[in-house]
């Protein structure tokens, strides 16, 4: 007999960030604390389960979405990336289980039962990123991706992280394109192959720029990542921009990008932002993806709580495959219900048919350079109009404090950048 859905629950959860991501993720990602669980009960009484970080994900669940798997069977909408992230996971997971096969057998042949993850953080002083590689190390991780920005010397970020990490320890620098072109971004990079612990650099300058990727690529020695499909997949391989991709979204679309990068013999890595089921479901993906070999970055290193009963465990940069039934995990279902936000506040967000959210908490950024002159910003894109790299340059934040000056600074620098000497 046909397996069916009967119901579809979802739980809006607000998960703590750690003691030592809080201040990085306020001033950044503040909302990446918000999932929704998604909860998929059949008629053979097997119950799956999903998540989706609603503020950072390829789709959402909808009511549309829901209604269009109820009374069908499961295995007709796990292909359809379109339902959304955590729904298309649950129905993965409830199958898996229908069958008693882990998940990674529904979506190919098993390569590999560790795959590898590294730490995440974004921008940040240099004493920031040495607390967060000492607590990558001494949770496992081997690797940590970080944010360049034109606002820190990551000369001296890079210098104080290299005398602060075993030598096997190695670190990927996203700069999302902020080094302007290759004329200016090849000096820096070169500098920074000085340091042998950068493992390869993502996104240097923007990726549409496909004769200065090139640029780089010839000269830089280090692997250079770029987000698949722009620029679009044959023109990437044909002009060589890069040595690899960044593949993120559905089910169907991982699987598509992992096999065009496996016909190019490009290595990628999965970036699948979420919490203990987007990690564990993650997993799955990269043990049959053969060029999976890149540490994937799903950013669980930031939350307090994984929602599993058994949390995920990084030895040596790996953590290990799931072969139970289904994702093969699972739900802490009291905790869960812990961090749930309540009705009262769901309330006007469903009404809206918004996630939900919070008030961005606000900070004013202020650039110091060596001859002392400072340039403030609210705004994090007017970042982006500093110089590519400034030697000596320094950042402090202000973060809201009531005062009348932080108030007379906000409202000058919403629009654009306000420099003081």
């Amino acid at each position: 007999m046909p397996l069916k859905v009967t119901n579809v629950e979802r739980f809006t959860v607000t998960v703590p960030f750690t003691q030592g991501q809080r201040p990085m993720a306020e001033r950044t990602v503040y909302n990446w604390s918000v999932f929704e669980l998604c909860k998929v009960t059949t008629d053979a009484g097997l119950v799956g389960w999903g998540e989706t970080i609603v503020h950072y994900i390829h789709s959402r669940v909808t009511d549309q979405s829901v209604q269009c798997v109820m009374g069908k069977s499961p295995a007709d909408f796990m292909q359809d990336d379109t339902i959304g992230a955590g729904l298309q996971m649950a129905l993965y997971d409830v199958v898996g289980k229908a069958l008693e096969v882990p998940c990674h057998k529904l979506l190919g042949s098993k390569v590999r039962d560790w795959v590898p993850i590294s730490w995440w953080s974004n921008e940040g002083p240099p004493d920031d990123w040495v607390r967060q590689v000492r607590d990558a190390v001494d949770n496992g991780y081997t690797t940590i991706k970080l944010k360049q920005r034109p606002w820190h010397d990551i000369h001296e970020q890079m210098t104080e992280i290299d005398a602060n990490v075993p030598r096997h320890f190695r670190v990927d620098l996203d700069a999302n394109g902020s080094m302007h072109n290759a004329a200016a971004a090849m000096p820096v990079m070169r500098g920074l192959e000085g340091f042998d612990i950068v493992a390869m650099f993502e996104t240097p300058i923007p990726q549409p720029d496909i004769l200065g990727n090139r640029q780089l690529r010839q000269v830089i020695s280090r692997p250079i990542a770029m987000h698949f499909g722009s620029p679009p997949y044959t023109t990437a391989i044909r002009e060589a921009v890069c040595d690899g991709f960044v593949v993120s979204g559905g089910a169907t679309r991982v699987k598509y990008q992992g096999i065009l990068s496996a016909e190019a013999n490009m290595p990628f890595w999965l970036q699948m932002v979420g919490n203990g089921l987007t990690t564990t479901w993650a997993a799955h993906l990269g043990a049959v993806l053969t060029h999976a070999t890149w540490p994937a970055i799903t950013c669980i290193n930031l939350y307090r709580h994984h929602l599993l009963k058994t949390p995920i465990e990084v030895v040596g940069g790996f953590h290990r495959v799931p072969d139970g039934p289904g994702l093969g995990v699972e739900v802490d279902e009291e905790a869960m219900h812990g961090f749930l936000v309540p009705d009262d506040v769901m309330g006007p967000f469903r009404d809206r048919d918004e996630p939900y959210d919070f008030p961005r908490p606000r900070f004013i950024r202020t650039a110091v350079f060596p001859d002392g002159h400072r340039v403030h910003f609210a705004n994090i894109r007017h970042g982006w109009e500093l110089e590519a790299y400034t030697p000596g340059i320094r950042t402090e934040y202000w973060r809201e404090d009531g005062t009348a000056e932080f108030e007379d600074l906000w409202r000058r620098t919403r629009e654009s950048p306000v420099t003081e000497r």
